[in-house]
């Protein structure tokens, strides 16, 4: 299994990295569209969509919502408040499961509107964040990108190094028991460090910063960290609530592509709107 594991990453991080680095945002969009479908086929399981076609109807709809997003792009700030949202909302499920579930489990037609929620705002708040902040430009921000792609990374290695050392309290036992307070923290320091190094590189050119923006900018990082931990936690709940432990096959090793987005789906939104919001 961790065999299985280091291939497929050794086989998709450098295709990622020349996508992200060499493709304009219009076609990048397109890539992470198509992902963004896989994630829909892989939702609409946990949605216990019976036929086969109610799934493929469903991945055309997150396929018709993806192409109108491209088409009101410069209306991205509303999708990624939506998008936070919902997180604040799915925050409230996490910390009451299974009890949340017990009393309002969502229903199919909840289910389909949350996909769409997960899926539509992160691909464009990915664009924008590639567009280095304007969607209507051709500059491409691959920098940017990348390193909330690595802030992600960081927080997922530092919480399972912290974790396996330090690791006593459990965060959320009921929708994921491996993973501990003293692993999250131990992310959130690790971002900190990232947003510190790469951050002051990547967004200050790496020269002195005054000192309150790069605290706003630290601030944020950390907020996204932590964001992406609820999305690793909410998926865990959805899968829990589902019957499965993963949410496909695709990946060797992995499992599915929401497997390894879950992180990503609820930190590119929030990441995109507070760096406009910060004007970086």
């Amino acid at each position: 299994m961790l065999m299985q594991r280091v291939i497929t990453a050794l086989v998709l991080l450098p295709l990622l990295l020349a996508a992200v680095w060499f493709l304009p945002t219009m076609w990048l969009y397109g890539v992470f569209s198509f992902a963004g479908l896989l994630i829909a086929w892989e939702w609409s399981a946990l949605m216990k969509l019976q036929s086969t076609g109610a799934r493929y109807g469903y991945v055309l709809l997150a396929a018709l919502a993806l192409v109108a997003a491209w088409m009101f792009r410069t209306r991205w700030i509303n999708l990624s408040i939506a998008s936070l949202m919902w997180w604040c909302y799915a925050a409230a499920l996490v910390r009451t499961y299974p009890a949340s579930f017990a009393s309002r489990a969502p229903g199919k037609a909840a289910m389909a509107l949350i996909g769409l929620l997960l899926i539509v705002p992160t691909i464009l708040s990915l664009a924008v964040l590639h567009s280095g902040g304007d969607i209507t430009s051709v500059h491409s921000g691959s920098l940017r990108l990348l390193y909330v792609f690595f802030l992600i990374f960081a927080a997922d290695t530092g919480a399972y190094f912290a974790g396996r050392r330090f690791g006593k309290r459990k965060l959320a036992p009921a929708v994921s028991p491996g993973k501990s307070v003293e692993g999250a923290i131990g992310g959130l320091l690790l971002c900190a460090v990232w947003a510190l190094t790469g951050g002051v590189y990547v967004f200050f050119d790496g020269v002195y910063a005054p000192v309150g923006r790069l605290a706003a900018f630290v601030g944020l990082s950390m907020l996204v960290a932590m964001i992406s931990i609820l999305g690793d936690l909410a998926e865990s709940m959805f899968k829990r609530a589902a019957g499965v432990k993963d949410s496909g096959t695709i990946l060797p090793g992995h499992g599915g592509i929401l497997d390894r987005t879950d992180s990503l789906l609820a930190a590119a939104p929030l990441m995109a709107l507070g760096l406009y919001l910060l004007k970086l």
